[in-house]
């Protein structure tokens, strides 16, 4: 294995691994830590790991963990992988995780750069955009767990970290690798450690990957490994892979404001049930009885809890943000792994807390990567007669639910 990858949440982790494996890289998505070493061809491993949203510790202790287990496969080269929103509060986990895994490998110039063009996802003067909107202006800032109210990448990440935030401007990205690397090497005489850089372009990800060749640890969103791939003389290619028949069931418990409109757009024309949080946590519903409505409506059918932020908000307050969260994730759970045993055969989640939930219920391993569905999220083989797609919850089109269900296999 060459490069070696922690994801702090299941959805992207999918989307890092199939930004490599677009690049040319073989690539496995790995469920937690692996208890065997990786196959012999694998170049990149992605170990995907649940710790976007606990406690700053155990995302440490996770990640250095992984770390562990990815250094004793051979990698030479490694990347912490966490939100293009860069999901995290000012007492968060970005920092902490970025702080210790430069440590240990003792890294002193660590790039910052969330930045993902294809969906809108750009850094400018060291400020996090989606689309033509600051961050804490897009909905982010409404978000359940992790609000996002200030688009300054250095100084919220200065929050988190013990050490000095540096910047590197457009300007000198735009002229290319080398100047980008003078540019990372003087952020280091200056005494900065994490360095956000900005990116604008996908080819500005290719010119950032290039200087990062020689670096031990990049932190970043998906976008910028597309330019990581090239330094281990790999090149862009088509995934091999085989569709599935079967029945398909879709889950949403993302609320932000991509998935609540491809949820309505997928319930215009395709069978979809809401689940409240309410009836959840009250046990007026069970996962069973919405099975049995799912694989009676046929389809491509959608089960929801994705509400408007008042809606989640009112949830909360009369619950409990933990309780609400996971009241939801559980019940999503052991939806899917009854589903699976019932014989449905490709399933689709929204959400990175509920996609963390399914995949962890249905103890899947690895993931091979496939086609991509929608910039962002691939297909990915779960094991002979499975296959899932895992969706950020502010990416993919407004016909991304029958998009994906198609493209796995049907």
């Amino acid at each position: 294995m060459k490069l070696g990858c922690i994801g702090d949440d299941f959805t992207g982790s999918s989307d890092l691994a199939n930004t490599l494996a677009k690049q040319g890289m073989r690539v496995v998505q790995y469920s937690g830590i692996p208890s065997q070493p990786a196959a012999a061809d694998v170049e990149a491993g992605v170990v995907s790991l649940k710790s976007r949203s606990i406690n700053p510790a155990d995302a440490v202790a996770q990640s250095l963990e992984a770390l562990a287990w990815l250094r004793a496969q051979g990698c030479t080269q490694f990347f912490f992988k966490y939100c293009s929103t860069f999901d995290s509060t000012p007492a968060g986990n970005i920092g902490p995780v970025a702080d210790a895994l430069a440590e240990a490998l003792g890294a002193d110039r660590v790039i910052v750069c969330p930045a993902f063009p294809g969906t809108g996802r750009s850094v400018y003067q060291g400020h996090l955009f989606v689309n033509d909107t600051l961050l804490n202006e897009s909905g982010m800032e409404n978000h359940p767990l992790t609000p996002m109210t200030d688009a300054d990448l250095r100084r919220w990440i200065s929050y988190q970290s013990k050490h000095e935030i540096g910047h590197v401007p457009a300007q000198t990205v735009f002229a290319g690798s080398d100047a980008i690397a003078a540019a990372l090497d003087a952020q280091h005489a200056a005494g900065k450690t994490h360095i956000v850089v900005d990116a604008i372009r996908d080819e500005d990800l290719m010119q950032i990957g290039a200087a990062a060749k020689n670096l031990a640890l990049i932190t970043g969103g998906s976008g910028i490994a597309l330019g990581l791939p090239a330094n281990f003389g790999c090149s862009p290619q088509t995934p091999d892979w085989r569709e599935q028949p079967g029945p398909a069931l879709a889950l949403s418990g993302s609320c932000s404001t991509a998935t609540r409109g491809q949820v309505a757009r997928h319930a215009a024309s395709h069978p979809a049930r809401e689940l409240s949080a309410a009836e959840i946590i009250e046990a007026r519903v069970t996962p069973a009885e919405v099975l049995d409505w799912a694989m009676a409506a046929g389809g491509v059918p959608l089960v929801y809890s994705s509400a408007d932020p008042d809606v989640v908000k009112s949830v909360q307050d009369r619950f409990g943000r933990e309780t609400a969260a996971a009241a939801i994730e559980t019940f999503f759970a052991d939806l899917a792994r009854l589903a699976t045993a019932a014989g449905v055969t490709r399933i689709i989640t929204a959400g990175g807390e509920t996609s963390g939930a399914v995949v962890e219920a249905l103890d899947l391993e690895e993931l091979i990567i496939g086609p991509e569905i929608d910039p962002g999220v691939p297909a990915l083989r779960a094991g002979a007669e499975l296959v899932v797609a895992l969706k950020s919850g502010n990416f993919g089109a407004e016909d991304f639910f029958e998009k994906a269900a198609r493209v796995l296999g049907g």
